[in-house]
């Protein structure tokens, strides 16, 4: 198994992305802590997987949840090797000028701050043992934006550039740092992305050179091979998984 022996920290994984890419770290082999501001979400995900698996209550804007959320990792399997900086917001699909001032600080404070603290509060553990990997969870919106998600675009093109920084930064502590751009994915998130009107769906797939949106166990597949010693030569990348629609 690819990850045997190795734990795990995912932020976002009652649902959707974060989910998936627990359950499939799981599965091969890996310890889990699946983190979601919604508990009640995240404590049946962690039960499905088994004794391998535990759920932890983590607002990701909070610098004491994440702290609490590493030491309850700490606590259950001794040791933390990657953390998947899964959670993430975004707001319906709409004019820049429809979007209000707390929408956009919510964005930021969850897409952005989030995946900073989250790195800051891993980083002195990974130190200690000598590596680690941290794989931040953002967009092809951040590479390829489109309109009536200028905020949102805003937070992910944020995540690629703090995604590059910190891998050369962290780099002489053997510690990766890569991030995942997904295209539009089938999860709860996903009438925000698309939006209100008639057709949406239909009219984004066929800008998908593959013909499909992206299905969480695709983002899980790249994340899975992120975290494994088959990527141990691989940090500071923006790997895309989108059907093509980037090129």
């Amino acid at each position: 198994m690819r990850l045997d022996g190795k734990t795990a920290l995912v932020t976002g994984a009652g649902s959707g992305i974060g989910k998936c890419i627990a359950e499939t770290y799981a599965r091969e082999g890996a310890n889990v802590a699946l983190a979601d501001v919604d508990l009640a979400a995240a404590q049946p995900a962690a039960r499905a997987i088994g004794n391998k698996a535990i759920a932890v209550r983590c607002d990701v804007t909070q610098k004491a949840d994440i702290a609490a959320a590493v030491a309850e990792t700490l606590a259950a399997f001794g040791k933390l090797d990657i953390l998947v900086n899964n959670a993430g917001t975004t707001h319906v699909n709409k004019s820049m000028l429809e979007i209000d001032e707390a929408e956009y600080d919510r964005m930021f404070a969850v897409n952005v701050k989030g995946v900073f603290l989250g790195c800051q509060a891993v980083v002195p553990q990974f130190r200690k043992h000598g590596s680690g990997i941290i794989i931040n969870i953002g967009s092809t919106a951040g590479l390829r934006p489109r309109p009536g998600l200028s905020a949102y675009n805003a937070t992910k093109g944020a995540v690629h550039i703090l995604t590059k920084s910190l891998a050369v930064e962290l780099a002489p502590d053997r510690i990766r740092v890569c991030a995942i751009a997904p295209v539009a994915t089938e999860t709860p998130l996903l009438p925000s992305f698309l939006g209100p009107a008639q057709g949406q769906r239909e009219k984004f797939i066929a800008t998908v050179p593959l013909g499909r949106l992206a299905r969480p166990q695709d983002i899980a597949n790249a994340a899975l091979f992120l975290a494994s010693a088959d990527a141990e030569f691989v940090t500071g990348n923006i790997v895309e998984v989108d059907g093509g629609r980037t090129i």
